[in-house]
């Protein structure tokens, strides 16, 4: 089976598009590359559930006030369930809830967005400045880094609130008439929940999307991590439920079928990264001179901090599977070198 694309073309941002029966998905509007995040509104007859929230900024707030009056028909949002931690997917959560919505979450998600989100900072610390000069960040853009103000969630996430339901592995909910089973999977963030339900939905946030690959990273949180082997682990998980005729209704791009050729391709994909490290660290280098060999293009300035964190994650996978050595220079960066 190959992957194909019901529709051609995304709702506008702030409008909606019913997918299935009671199941509306919206778009909103990033402030990055990736300039949209899809939400989902799904219709529980005298209220709304609906799957993550968007980013708090610009006209978003307007949007959903639109969303809410019209498309919504002004009936309540009596749940919100977040998929994971990230600022473009809990940007409201915490306003839905001062309306009276229930915030459902895994609880490891709920922990890290809640701390990073109370966690604000003017500037960088040793922690993190140490962090990126260890990956081999390069050296004007760490500078610069360190004389900008650091991106805080508590700039783009309304408070999050101080409790929440949590979700579960093969939790079974029910929402717009359907049965949907909670399937956690792992790597682009920890504990990311998805669902799938037992009509061929299967809501599946930024764990699966289509045409481009969620970014697998290493942040100063927690240097050591191995959320490749989390990710890859996740794919073949999932592999075991993906069904031809299941819709996948993903946290960015559009909806699609053909699961089972995705998961495949997403582990392909990182397979053949490692394996051209495994190349390149037959001599030694640091961090940020193997991205070429991950991503096999040159990677431009704005796009650096997300390539040099996945970049680490492959480092870090190997390293993990004693494959290469670590050794820290003089100057505080890691070399990396097979053995």
């Amino acid at each position: 089976m190959k992957i194909s694309y019901p529709w051609d073309t995304p709702p506008e941002n702030g409008t909606v598009q019913e997918v299935a029966d009671g199941v509306l998905w919206l778009r909103l509007p990033l402030p990055m590359a990736l300039d949209h995040v899809n939400v989902y509104a799904l219709d529980d007859g005298d209220s709304w559930t609906l799957i993550d929230t968007g980013m708090k900024w610009g006209k978003v707030p307007a949007m959903w006030q639109t969303v809410l009056d019209g498309p919504l028909n002004g009936k309540p949002v009596a749940r919100v369930m977040s998929t994971h931690h990230h600022p473009d997917h809990i940007g409201f959560n915490g306003w839905f809830v001062e309306q009276g919505a229930e915030l459902f979450s895994t609880r490891t998600a709920f922990v890290l967005g809640r701390m990073l989100t109370l966690d604000a900072q003017e500037a960088y610390n040793e922690e993190q400045i140490s962090f990126y000069r260890r990956a081999g960040m390069r050296a004007d853009l760490l500078a610069a880094r360190i004389k900008d103000r650091p991106f805080n969630f508590a700039d783009m996430v309304h408070p999050l609130p101080l409790g929440f339901t949590r979700l579960s592995q093969d939790q079974v909910l029910r929402m717009a008439g359907r049965d949907w089973t909670v399937r956690i999977g792992n790597g682009h963030a920890p504990a990311h929940a998805t669902f799938w339900s037992d009509d061929g939905l299967v809501l599946s946030g930024d764990q699966v999307i289509p045409s481009i690959s969620s970014n697998i990273g290493v942040y100063p949180t927690e240097p050591d991590a191995n959320p490749l082997d989390d990710w890859l682990v996740s794919c073949h998980a999932f592999q075991d439920f993906a069904q031809d005729d299941q819709l996948i209704l993903p946290g960015h791009k559009v909806p699609f079928y053909g699961l089972r050729p995705r998961l495949r391709q997403l582990i392909e994909n990182h397979e053949s990264a490692l394996d051209r490290m495994r190349v390149a660290l037959k001599a030694p280098h640091t961090c940020g001179d193997l991205m070429e060999a991950v991503f096999k293009r040159t990677i431009k300035d704005g796009e650096y901090g997300l390539a040099l964190v996945e970049a680490l994650a492959h480092c870090n996978y190997l390293w993990h599977a004693g494959e290469v050595t670590r050794t820290l220079r003089d100057d505080g960066v890691y070399v990396w070198q097979m053995r």
